[in-house]
C-alpha cells in the first residue's frame, strides 16, 4: 500500500521551500539536496494547514516562498526585496500524546482513493523531473561535443599552420646553406683572382 504524503520544509538560498513528498528521502531528491538536511535540523515536517494545503494540491512539486516572508507558497515565487536572518526550521520537539481536540476541529480522513491519487501524482512529477534533469545532461553533453569538435577543428587548423611554417623555415634554411656555398665559392674565385692582378700589377710597376 502507498504512504500517504506528507508535507517538508526546508531554507535554501533565498526561498523557503515545502513539498507534498511520501518521504524525507524523496523530499530531498526533489529539492536536489545530497546531504541530509533533516539530520542537520535544516529541514522537517509541517503540519501547518496552509502549507499541507498547498503542496498537497500539487503533489511532488516544489513550491516557493521569500525567506522570512509569512505568504504564499508557488511553483514560481518572486525574490525577496530584503534579505533577513536566515534560520534553519526548528525541528519538532517530541510531544506527549496528543491532545484529544473539539470535534469541530477533528479533520476528516482522507479517503484512500485520495492518497493514492496524490502518490500518482507525486510520481508523475518526480518522472517529469527526471525526464527534464535528463534533457538538461544531454543538451549539456551535446554542448561539450561541440566545443570538443571547436577545439578539435581549431587545433587541426593550429597544427596544419605550424607544419607550413616549418616547411617554409625548412627550405629558407637549405636556400641559405646553397647561398652561403656559394658565397664561398665566390669569395675563393675572387681571393686568387685579386691575387693574381696585384701581382700583375706589381709587374707592371717594376
Amino acid at each position: 500500500m502507498p504512504r500517504k504524503l506528507k508535507t517538508y520544509i526546508t531554507n535554501l538560498g533565498f526561498f523557503e521551500l515545502a513539498i507534498a513528498a511520501p518521504s524525507m528521502k524523496a523530499a530531498l531528491e526533489a529539492w536536489g539536496m545530497s546531504h541530509n538536511a533533516f539530520q542537520h535540523g535544516f529541514a522537517k515536517q509541517t503540519e501547518d494547514p496552509d502549507i499541507v494545503a498547498a503542496t498537497t494540491s500539487q503533489p511532488g512539486v516544489v513550491l516557493k516562498r521569500s525567506v522570512g516572508s509569512s505568504g504564499e507558497f508557488k511553483e514560481n515565487a518572486e525574490l525577496p526585496t530584503s534579505l533577513p536572518s536566515i534560520k534553519p526550521p526548528k525541528t519538532d520537539t517530541p510531544r506527549s500524546k496528543p491532545k484529544a481536540r473539539p470535534k469541530a476541529q477533528v479533520k476528516a480522513k482522507p479517503h484512500p482513493k485520495a492518497d493514492r491519487a496524490a502518490i500518482i501524482s507525486f510520481e508523475k512529477e518526480r518522472a517529469k523531473r527526471a525526464k527534464e534533469k535528463e534533457r538538461e545532461e544531454a543538451q549539456l553533453q551535446k554542448e561539450r561535443d561541440e566545443r570538443r569538435r571547436a577545439t578539435d577543428k581549431a587545433e587541426a587548423v593550429l597544427e596544419e599552420a605550424r607544419e607550413t611554417h616549418e616547411r617554409a623555415m625548412a627550405a629558407i634554411e637549405s636556400e641559405r646553406e646553397k647561398l652561403d656555398r656559394r658565397a664561398e665559392k665566390e669569395a675563393e674565385r675572387w681571393e686568387a683572382l685579386r691575387k693574381k692582378l696585384v701581382a700583375a700589377v706589381e709587374q707592371a710597376r717594376k
